[in-house]
């Protein structure tokens, strides 16, 4: 199998060790910021104890097969500290992050060739340090290319459906509508229920569309209503559930404003299309995060 290292383990770090660690024989080492003694994942089949090393020095790892980078898309420097030891073989880095500009983030620190970037969608939240409850499946998509054959490879047996796709950008664009309404939580401190209401449900729609009409700009193919369609899963989703924006501002940590909201803001000067509820949102963010 195959010694893998994963550079962040919150929520969907966690999962993703709990995943491989299903699969078998692989071999883990985790890397953080703070000592841990362990991780427990919640998993809806169950309590999974991860078994992997943990380690704290980017000078003390080895060199991996695969490094996953789960960290937050503002984190990319701190990740980058990890890669130069890890990738000294040669290993290909799986970006597991939000947004649409994977490969952008980590060109300056490894061959563009060897980024591969996932769609990941799992809804998961740390409960503590160490800690994780996963609600429901995670969800694994990438390029049809080598390297994403073999990382779905990584997840034979487990339960998880990673699979590869021909249209990847489509697939990452469609779940940035998703992520660009959940922004309204996190501006709120409010948990996924918000968006139940009708008038916030108005402002939802509004974030999406945009969202949409610069990803077919971008050459994405969504359908015609995808800002309709968003909007019902989200108002299907628990009421309780926390995104990973709100968990961030809950911690008082940074948040994912530029990746989630910010590109479509920027990306839409590019192609001239007006984005006035994305850019009220993260001019918002940007002042509430700075206020502290």
């Amino acid at each position: 199998m195959a010694r893998i290292a994963i550079v962040g383990v919150g929520a969907i770090g966690g999962v993703t060790a709990a995943l491989l660690q299903q699969a078998g024989g692989h071999q883990l080492l985790l890397c953080t910021r703070r000592p841990m003694s362990g991780l427990g994942v919640d998993t809806p089949d169950g309590h999974v104890n991860i078994d992997a090393t943990f380690v704290t020095d980017p000078g003390m790892v080895f060199e991996a097969d695969w490094v996953f980078v789960a960290t937050k898309a503002y984190d990319v420097a701190g990740a980058a500290h990890w890669l130069a030891r890890l990738c000294s073989k040669g290993a290909p880095i799986a970006v597991l992050q939000n947004g649409v500009e994977h490969r952008e983030r980590f060109a300056p620190y490894v061959a563009i060739e060897k980024i591969l970037p996932v769609m990941v969608d799992c809804p998961a939240e740390r409960q503590s340090p160490e800690k994780i409850r996963q609600r429901g499946a995670m969800h694994l998509k990438v390029p049809d290319n080598a390297l994403g054959r073999d990382f779905v490879n990584l997840f034979a047996g487990t339960p998880t459906d990673a699979t590869v796709v021909g249209d990847f950008p489509s697939v990452v664009w469609r779940k940035l509508c998703f992520n660009s309404a959940g922004v309204l939580s996190a501006l709120l401190l409010q948990p996924a229920g918000v968006v139940r209401g009708e008038a916030l449900g108005e402002v939802a729609l509004q974030l999406i569309r945009e969202c949409a009409a610069v990803a077919r700009a971008e050459g994405a193919h969504l359908e015609e209503n995808v800002a309709d369609l968003v909007l019902v899963a989200q108002r299907a989703a628990p009421i309780d559930s926390i995104n990973s924006m709100l968990a961030d501002r809950l911690a008082g940590r940074p948040v994912e404003i530029d990746a989630r909201n910010g590109v479509i803001v920027r990306l839409g000067q590019k192609h001239g299309i007006a984005t006035p509820a994305n850019s009220m949102a993260v001019a918002l963010m940007e002042a509430m995060v700075q206020r502290g």
